[in-house]
C-alpha cells in the first residue's frame, strides 16, 4: 500500500515559501507571522486532484539549520524555492546543501515571476553556478515558473509534485507505527502539545508513544484541520496531547504497546548517551565564558536559540545553564542571579514578578519574537563580554626581599610593548589581585624605554599587593 507524499518547502528567507503554501491552503498565515518569516515547522495537508499531499514549511533563516535538516529527512521530495527578482542567496545554497546531504529528491520552483524586475534567465544561470542543472540547461532537475502571490503556475507545480513522487518508493510498513516529531510546546491549559508526522502504520488514540527524550500515552489526537479524531493514517500531520515531558524536535517516535515503546525509548537513550560521550569540548583554554538561560515558546524555537549560541564572537564560550519551554518566570531570574547569567527569550513573555526582580538586581533579559533581531541583540551584548586582547607580562621570577611596596620581578612579555613608568593590574588567572606601576624597566640588563612581545624583561615595580611567580601583569591601552 502506498502513502501520500510528504513535501518539504525550502529556500532563502522572503523568497515566498509561506506565501506559496498560503495560496495552496487558501489561508493567510504569512501576514500573521512575526517578522514575515516562518519561525517553526508547520505541516499542512491538502487534496489535489483527489490525491493527498502533505507539506512541511521549513524556516528560511539560517538559525534553523537543524530544523531544516529534520524537514528534509522527513520529506519524500523537496521544493527549492528561488525568487526570480532576487536569485540565489546564501540560504538558498544552505537549503540545497541540506537537501543533498539528506539524499532527498528535489525540484525547483522559480517564484515571483509577476515582479517587474524578475529575471528568469539570470536566476537559472545563478542556479547553474551552485550546481543545480535544470532540464534544458544540461541537467535533469525539473523546475516550474510560479507566482505564489497571483497563483500562476501553482496548480501545474502540484501536478509536477505528484508526477515526481510517483517514481518514489512510498510503501507503508504496517508492522510499526512510527514518524517524526516536528513541534512541541507547553500549553498552560492542555499540557504538552506535540506536532508530528506519521510515516508508518496507523496512529490511534490511547496508544503509548515514545522518543529518545519523552514518552506517554495519547490522550488527544487532532488532524491538520484541528479536528479530533480516533486514528491517523500515514503521511498525515497531527497534534497530540499525552507526552509526560517535552520531546525534542526531529526525534523519531514509535507508538503501540507500552512494552514495545519502553524498549524503543531505552534503545534510543542508549544511542544518545554513546553519541554524547564521543563529543568533547576543545579549544576552550584561555577563553572567556558567558552564562545563558534560554527560554522559548516551543522546542522548535528552543532549537533555534541553541543554534544562535554557537555563533557568538570569537574568544567567547557560551555556557547554557538551562534551556526550557515557557515564559520567563521569577525562578529563571533567580537562577540567572545565582549563576551570573543573561536570560534570552524567543517568542515568550516575561511575567511581572520576573521583570521586577530582573530590574532590581540588574539581570539582563534579552527577548524578541523575531529571530534575526534576537541574534543581532545577543551578538551586540556578547561582544561587550569579550575582553580586548590586553598587553601583558607573565611573571617568571621574583628577586630578593620585598622592600615596602617595591619588588624586583622578571618575566616574559606575552603581548607588548610594555613601557617604563606604566601602571598595571596584577591578575592570578581570572582574579584581580591588585595594582602597581613600573618604576624602572630593563631588557638584557640595560635600561629600556619599552620591551616588545616575546622578549624577557626585568622591572622594579611598586604595588599594593605582593607579586608572585605565575601572576600576569596586565597593561591597559590608553583611552
Amino acid at each position: 500500500m502506498r502513502r501520500p507524499p510528504i513535501i518539504a518547502v525550502m529556500g532563502h528567507v522572503d523568497h515566498g515559501k509561506t506565501t506559496l503554501l498560503d495560496h495552496i491552503r487558501k489561508t493567510n498565515l504569512a501576514a500573521r507571522e512575526a517578522g514575515g518569516i516562518t519561525q517553526a515547522i508547520g505541516a499542512y495537508e491538502i487534496n489535489h486532484g483527489g490525491k493527498r499531499i502533505t507539506f512541511i514549511d521549513t524556516p528560511g533563516h539560517e538559525a534553523f539549520a537543524n530544523m531544516r535538516t529534520y524537514g528534509a529527512n522527513i520529506a519524500d521530495l523537496a521544493i527549492l524555492v528561488v525568487a526570480a527578482d532576487d536569485g540565489v542567496k546564501p540560504q538558498t545554497k544552505e537549503a540545497l546543501e541540506t537537501i543533498l546531504k539528506s539524499n532527498t529528491p528535489y525540484i525547483v520552483a522559480i517564484n515571483k515571476i509577476d515582479k517587474n524586475n524578475a529575471d528568469i534567465e539570470k536566476t537559472k544561470n545563478d542556479l547553474l553556478q551552485i550546481g543545480v542543472f535544470l532540464e534544458g540547461y544540461g541537467g535533469n532537475i525539473s523546475y516550474h515558473l510560479i507566482s505564489a502571490k497571483t497563483g500562476e503556475g501553482v496548480d501545474e507545480l502540484l501536478d509536477l509534485i505528484l508526477l515526481a513522487t510517483e517514481l518514489e518508493n512510498l510503501e507503508i510498513d504496517n508492522k510499526t507505527v512510527s514518524g517524526v516529531i516536528i513541534t512541541s510546546r507547553m500549553d498552560p491549559r492542555r499540557g504538552i502539545i506535540s506536532g508530528l508526522i506519521l510515516k508508518n502504520g496507523v496512529l490511534k488514540l490511547g496508544q503509548y508513544i515514545g522518543t529518545a527524550s519523552a514518552s506517554g500515552k495519547i490522550k488527544s489526537l487532532e488532524n491538520s484541520l484541528g479536528e479530533k479524531v480516533k486514528e491517523l493514517t500515514p503521511s498525515s500531520p497531527s497534534l497530540i496531547v499525552g507526552f509526560e515531558n517535552i520531546p525534542n524536535v526531529g526525534e523519531e517516535f514509535i507508538a503501540g504497546k507500552e512494552s514495545d515503546v519502553d524498549e524503543f525509548v531505552k534503545l534510543k537513550q542508549s544511542e544518545r548517551k554513546d553519541k554524547k560521550s564521543e563529543t568533547a569540548a576543545a579549544g576552550s583554554e584561555g577563553m572567556e565564558t558567558i552564562n545563558i538561560i534560554l527560554k522559548a515558546d516551543e522546542t522548535a524555537s528552543l532549537e533555534a536559540l541553541k543554534n544562535l549560541t554557537l555563533k557568538m564572537p570569537m574568544g567567547l564560550i557560551v555556557n547554557v545553564i538551562d534551556a526550557s519551554v515557557g515564559d520567563v518566570t521569577e525562578n529563571d531570574v533567580k537562577l540567572a542571579q545565582n549563576t551570573s547569567a543573561v536570560v534570552v527569550g524567543f517568542k515568550t513573555k516575561v511575567d511581572k514578578a520576573a521583570l521586577n526582580l530582573a530590574r532590581a538586581h540588574k539581570i539582563i533579559v534579552i527577548d524578541s519574537p523575531i529571530i534575526y533581531e534576537l541574534e543581532k541583540t545577543l551578538k551586540e551584548y556578547a561582544k561587550k563580554m569579550v575582553p580586548k586582547e590586553m598587553r601583558r607580562l607573565e611573571v617568571l621570577a621574583v628577586f630578593g626581599d620585598a622592600k615596602g611596596r617595591e619588588r624586583v620581578v622578571g618575566g616574559k612579555v606575552l603581548l607588548g610593548p610594555i613601557k617604563n613608568q606604566e601602571a598595571f593590574e596584577i591578575w592570578q588567572e581570572k582574579k584581580l589581585i591588585g595594582k602597581g606601576r613600573i618604576m624602572n624597566l630593563q631588557s638584557q640588563r640595560k635600561d629600556a624605554a619599552q620591551v616588545e612581545t616575546g622578549s624577557e624583561a626585568g622591572l622594579l615595580s611598586q604595588s599594593d599587593e605582593p607579586i608572585k611567580v605565575g601572576y600576569n601583569l596586565i597593561f591597559s591601552d590608553p583611552e
